[in-house]
């Protein structure tokens, strides 16, 4: 059985370029790292709840999803997260399947 297709969420963080950011621990070259891929949506989630501090059902408005479908993100996301930053993998933070959000001017963050 095929996982289901990923479905494109409301992400408006800091990362508004399409590619892809990469951390790694200083002085190893990239590629002699295991990688870990942050997808747009678990970055969008932690960042709600965890630095910015909303609630999980706030983020999910903000998102267009669920309270439920955050909260799945947000622990992927701080998993993901810790694991590699325990084992001293580079964590690449990629924005590819981004939908595009309006920024109004009386808005100063969108989502």
């Amino acid at each position: 059985m095929t996982p289901r297709p990923r479905k494109p969420r409301k992400c408006c963080s800091a990362l508004r370029e399409f590619g892809t950011v990469i951390f790694k621990p200083a002085g190893t070259p990239l590629v002699e790292l295991e990688k870990t891929i942050l997808y747009p949506d678990e970055t969008e989630a932690v960042h709600l709840c965890d630095g910015l501090g909303l609630t999980q059902q706030q983020a999910g408005e903000r998102m267009g999803i669920s309270r439920g479908t955050v909260q799945r993100l947000v622990v992927s996301g701080r998993r993901k997260l810790i694991e590699a930053l325990l084992a001293g993998r580079a964590i690449l933070l990629t924005t590819e399947e981004r939908v595009p959000v309006a920024v109004s001017p009386e808005e100063e963050h969108p989502c």
